[in-house]
């Protein structure tokens, strides 16, 4: 198998570099990563993450299986899927939104990191935000249709799943490493509840996007 590698060299770069832009862009993973980053620091960040990168594989895994086509096929089925992903928007938005003003002491980073997630519920806000977004699976449907061959054998298929999974966590691992630094958790804290109801504006915005119809 790894000696065929190279002939599918032009279509993995194309993957890549179109999941490159597709990953850089705004949206409901990063501003989740974003908030945890700040809220309640690095390691909740890198877990949540975590979480991101491997509900690539939940696409990764029905685009294989052709399930992805059957929701592509079938609207009610799609539309549920929309509808699930903007009321878990809407939840965590919700509360952010709802964001109180700290107390001027509480704005340094040791009370910051006094402010606590699970390790479990960090890296399932990731997971769900990211396994739930019908986003993702329109995205995963067209490189699994148009970019990838048809001939290519499932095995290829499963490589490049591998590398989108690892590419999206390393890319928001880094992003909480840089977020979640001292000095720019202490600057964006600084004015902390109207980050986190910003944060909560735009998650709601995606929320009623994804509900409504195109």
């Amino acid at each position: 198998m790894f000696d065929n590698l190279a002939q599918y060299g032009v279509e993995f770069l194309t993957i890549a570099g179109i999941h490159l832009l597709a990953v850089a862009s705004p949206g409901p993973d990063f501003a989740v990563v974003l908030k945890h980053s700040v809220s309640f620091g690095r390691r909740a960040a890198i877990l949540t993450s975590i979480g991101v990168g491997l509900a690539i594989l939940l696409h990764v895994a029905y685009s294989l299986l052709g399930i992805g086509i059957l929701i592509q096929n079938t609207p009610g089925m799609f539309q549920i899927l929309s509808y699930a992903a903007a009321a878990y928007l809407l939840y965590i938005g919700w509360g952010a939104l709802n964001s109180k003003p700290r107390q001027p002491s509480d704005l340094n980073v040791a009370q910051l990191s006094k402010q606590t997630i699970s390790d479990k519920k960090a890296f399932w806000t990731g997971f769900l935000t990211n396994g739930l977004n019908p986003k993702a699976t329109l995205f995963f449907l067209s490189v699994f249709a148009v970019v990838v061959s048809a001939q290519t054998p499932n095995s290829i298929k499963l490589l490049y799943g591998i590398y989108l999974a690892l590419a999206t966590g390393l890319w928001f691992c880094a992003l909480s490493y840089c977020l979640s630094s001292t000095r720019v958790r202490e600057f964006l804290s600084s004015k902390g509840y109207w980050f986190d109801r910003v944060m909560g504006a735009v998650l709601i915005l995606l929320a009623i996007k994804l509900a409504l119809p195109e």
